[in-house]
């Protein structure tokens, strides 16, 4: 069975589970407040910024604050949690199939999951801007262009993360505490943001990505400018070496 094949296996089971459907439920949730509270986008005179910018950058920050990085956290448990309910992993791994491909396997559809929610929070975005448009009389639509760039940028920088929630998921089999360490994790964010050392902590970087946003588009705001170097290499040793690790670790108590 090649890589491709086991790509496909895995979103037939994703089909039959409630994943797309609590997404979809914390995309609309996350931008309610958005639409109730869309006169303070008209009050943001300190900062500089325009109300059709701060609509959109005020739901991204909520999103990649908490609401993305616990959605990948439910996610990876509710993919491990797939496979445990019917002893589906000891099916899996009796097959003629390396143990790592189809972690990564289920990596890939984590990730896929992952821009599924982006793609639904964009789709949402449009719906509440227009609601919020027409309450405040003021075009808070910003171009599609535009905001696909801010939402890939956010997707792109929650691949380390998604890695690393991965790892936690694999190793700790008790689904409570892999939500409860993953959601613990989230927390610092807002604090190691301020530091000089963020780029060690892949948890914060959607969050970092989109406050250096912030500041960009803000006239009276410092921007938060984002080095490459050392951000980038250690993005990548992060990513690497969590799948790494979970690839060796995936299966293992199971084939004892």
């Amino acid at each position: 069975m090649n890589f491709i094949s086991l790509i496909g296996i895995e979103f037939k089971k994703i089909r039959r589970s409630k994943i797309l459907f609590i997404l979809l439920a914390a995309s609309v949730i996350l931008w309610i407040p958005s639409i109730l509270n869309s006169d303070i986008n008209f009050k943001m005179q300190a900062e500089g910024i325009l109300p059709e910018y701060n609509f959109l950058i005020q739901g991204f920050l909520g999103i990649s604050w908490f609401m993305f990085p616990a959605s990948i956290i439910v996610s990876t448990v509710l993919i491990n949690q797939t496979e445990r309910s019917n002893n589906g992993i000891l099916k899996m791994l009796a097959m003629p199939v390396s143990t790592s491909m189809l972690c990564l396997a289920k990596f890939i559809v984590l990730s896929v999951l992952a821009a599924a929610q982006i793609f639904m929070m964009v789709v949402i975005y449009y719906i509440s801007a227009a609601i919020a448009s027409n309450i405040e009389d003021y075009n808070f639509m910003l171009p599609p262009l535009f905001v696909f760039k801010e939402a890939g940028i956010l997707l792109i920088s929650a691949i380390p993360m998604a890695a690393l929630f991965w790892l936690l998921s694999v190793c700790i089999k008790t689904p409570v505490f892999s939500i409860g360490t993953g959601l613990a994790a989230v927390v610092p964010s807002v604090l190691i943001i301020n530091t000089k050392i963020w780029f060690a902590y892949p948890v914060s970087y959607p969050f970092y990505i989109i406050t250096a946003e912030y500041s960009k588009l803000s006239e009276n705001m410092d921007t938060a400018e984002i080095q490459l170097v050392p951000w980038l290499p250690v993005a990548v040793l992060i990513t690497v070496f969590c799948l790494a690790v979970s690839c060796i670790y995936f299966g293992h108590s199971e084939r004892k």
